[in-house]
C-alpha cells in the first residue's frame, strides 16, 4: 500500500508539471475562454480530458503499445491528426473572427462543438498515446495489476488537466472586457491558428521521418 501511495504521489507531481507546460491543449482552452465564454471553455476542457482518458484506456488494453510499435498505425493516425490540425489552424488564420455574438446565440450546439474540438484535438494526436505508453508504466508499483492502474493514472491526469483549465478560465474573467475587443479576438484566433498549424506540421514531419526510417 505504501508503494502505491508513493507511486501516486510521485506521478501527481510529474503529471502536474507536464499539465501546466504550455501546449496545444492550453492554447485551445485559452482561446475558447477568450473568444467564446467560460461554458464553452469548460466543454473544451472536458473534451480534452476525455481524450486523455481514452488514450490511457487504449494503452491499458495494449492498443497504445501497438500504436508505438506499428509504423503503419502510427503514420495513419499522424496524417489524420495533421489534416485536422492544419484545417482548423488554416481556418483561424485565414478567417479570424472579430466578435463571437453569433456563437453565443448558437447555445448548446457551440458547447458541443467546443467539446468535440477538444476531444478530437487530443484523440488525433498519436504522440499522446506513445507518450502514455512510455510514461504511465513507470509509475505502476510491483504486484499491482497494470491495466486498471494505468486507467487510474490516466484519470488523475485528466483531473489535473481540468483543474488547470479551470484556473486558466478563471484567470481570463478579470480582463474579459479587454479580451472581448474585436482586435483581441482576431489576434487570439490567429495565434491559436498558428499553434495548430505548427503542431500539424510537426506531426507531418514526424510521420515522414518515421516512413524514411
Amino acid at each position: 500500500m505504501n508503494s502505491v501511495f508513493v507511486s501516486l504521489l510521485t506521478y501527481i507531481g510529474a503529471a502536474s508539471l507536464l499539465t501546466i507546460t504550455p501546449g496545444l491543449d492550453t492554447a485551445l482552452v485559452l482561446r475558447t475562454a477568450i473568444v467564446g465564454n467560460a461554458q464553452r471553455a469548460v466543454c473544451a476542457g472536458f473534451g480534452i480530458a476525455l481524450g486523455c482518458l481514452c488514450w490511457a484506456t487504449l494503452v491499458a488494453l495494449g492498443l497504445g503499445a501497438l500504436l508505438a510499435a506499428s509504423q503503419l498505425a502510427y503514420t495513419l493516425v499522424c496524417w489524420a491528426g495533421t489534416l485536422y490540425l492544419l484545417c482548423v489552424g488554416y481556418r483561424m488564420l485565414r478567417h479570424p473572427r472579430t466578435n463571437f455574438s453569433t456563437e453565443e446565440r448558437a447555445g448548446a450546439s457551440s458547447s458541443f462543438g467546443a467539446f468535440g474540438r477538444g476531444a478530437l484535438t487530443n484523440l488525433l494526436n498519436p504522440k499522446v498515446g506513445v507518450f502514455y505508453v512510455s510514461f504511465l508504466p513507470q509509475f505502476v508499483p510491483h504486484g499491482i495489476r497494470v491495466a486498471p492502474f494505468v486507467v487510474v493514472l490516466g484519470a488523475i491526469h485528466s483531473l489535473l488537466g481540468l483543474i488547470w483549465f479551470a484556473c486558466l478560465i478563471v484567470a481570463t474573467r478579470p480582463i474579459s472586457r479587454f479580451l472581448r475587443r474585436p482586435r483581441t479576438v482576431m489576434v487570439c484566433d490567429r495565434v491559436t491558428g498558428a499553434v495548430f498549424v505548427s503542431f500539424g506540421l510537426k506531426l507531418a514531419l514526424d510521420s515522414r521521418a518515421l516512413v524514411k526510417n
